[in-house]
């Protein structure tokens, strides 16, 4: 694989480091406030709007499941700028749609577009892999964790401010950030694949859900490392699914203290995203710090479950944090896998496995949350399953041969 020379690396690197942190900004702007809308839409009633919040989580991942092999196809024939471009405005523009909705079902779908639009990471990935040797790879996707950290970081704080005066408040600066995002990319962020590496026509067995996921099963490694990854992906909407919820039943957390508590989970990733991971995997290998990461995640997510006390579950973000060291391991292991035409394919079909754990994680975890909620015991039963999730996706990490 032949890379562009050494400073317009280093300069396409930084800028989509910043594409992705504006990116990731807008989404956690509204994070706090989403599920409270719910509820007020929903008369008050937290059984009923856990349901509902389910529901959105699955409807947001179909349409990323239905659209990331799409966008991964158009990517690896058109390049990554004009994918990233048209995810970015198609987001601002669905956010305020979303300020201005009157009722649930307009709610409902703007998160459908959002969904069908919100296809930058995995299109960043993929921009990583152009411009990146492989063996460095792994930590400059942890960086890409840090940017996307630091989002949110700053976005659930601000959201849970803003959410506290109006709930429709943060869907207007999540609409002014991937605005912003928009015409920074247009008029600053290049190309990463140039015309002589791309595909010649698109590729559309693996512009389809089916295809793309038949992408996954071209080698046993690859095999068994994209079913640990789903295993992982699936734990982790446990967290934008009940986190809300869960502290608000559990503790009586308001938006401006969920805000800040988010904040401080985006602050613990960042600081292992961005100092850890390059670290870690230069000293200990990928196969090793991802076993550390899903060990740490296992542990925090117990925490998270058992916690008695809002104090105690906030002692459990640091766990978490260290978890955030398995996806760029994983990503970092995978791009090996596929070559210099496919990375948009690969990160396509990744995307379609977060896709399918979208749809059916909010369901699983909401849907638990709601009966806990109703026969009033053990609140925190779905952290516990997340916990078992990345159990297992351990055992089936340590059956895989590293490519």
């Amino acid at each position: 694989m032949t890379l562009p020379p050494q400073p317009r690396r280093e300069a396409a690197f930084v800028f989509i480091l910043i594409t992705v942190a504006l990116d990731m900004l807008a989404l956690g702007v509204i994070i706090p406030v989403l599920p409270k809308l719910v509820v007020q839409f929903e008369g008050g009633d937290l059984q009923s709007a856990a349901r509902v919040v389910g529901f959105f989580g699955f409807a947001w991942a179909a349409m990323q499941f239905l659209f990331q092999p799409v966008l991964g196809a158009l990517s690896d024939h058109f390049g990554r700028r004009r994918v990233v471009l048209a995810s970015n405005l198609g987001l601002g523009l669905d956010y305020v749609f979303m300020a201005l909705a009157p009722s649930l079902p307009f709610l409902f779908v703007g998160r459908l577009i959002s969904g069908a639009t919100a296809a930058s990471v995995s299109t960043a990935n993929a921009y990583i892999s152009d411009i990146t040797p492989p063996e460095k790879r792994a930590g400059r996707f942890g960086l890409i964790g840090a940017a996307f950290g630091l989002g949110f970081i700053l976005g659930p704080a601000i959201g849970g401010v803003l959410g506290a005066h109006d709930l429709r408040f943060p869907f207007w600066a999540a609409a002014a950030f991937s605005l912003a995002n928009f015409l920074y990319g247009f008029f600053i962020l290049p190309e990463s694949l140039p015309p002589e590496k791309r595909t010649p026509k698109i590729v559309w067995r693996s512009a389809n859900v089916l295809g793309s996921l038949e992408f996954l099963r071209r080698t046993p490694a690859l095999t068994l490392l994209a079913g640990a990854l789903f295993l992982s992906y699936l734990a982790h909407e446990s967290l934008p699914a009940l986190f809300v919820l869960y502290t608000q039943q559990r503790y009586n957390w308001d938006a401006s203290t969920t805000g800040w508590a988010l904040a401080i989970v985006g602050i613990s990733q960042t600081i292992v995203s961005g100092a850890l991971v390059r670290p870690a995997v230069a000293r200990l290998g990928e196969r090793t710090t991802l076993m550390i990461a899903l060990t740490s995640g296992a542990l925090g997510f117990l925490a998270y479950a058992f916690a008695p006390t809002g104090a105690l579950f906030m002692a459990a973000p640091p766990l978490i944090a260290l978890w955030g060291m398995a996806n760029p391991s994983f990503q970092g292991l995978a791009t090996r896998l596929a070559g210099a035409t496919e990375q948009g394919r690969l990160q396509g079909a990744l995307g379609s496995l977060r896709g399918v754990s979208g749809m059916v994680g909010p369901l699983i975890f909401t849907q638990i949350f709601a009966l806990s909620v109703a026969w009033d015991v053990f609140p925190g039963a779905g952290y516990f399953i997340a916990a078992a999730l990345l159990a297992t996706s351990l055992a089936l990490r340590l059956k895989a041969t590293d490519p």
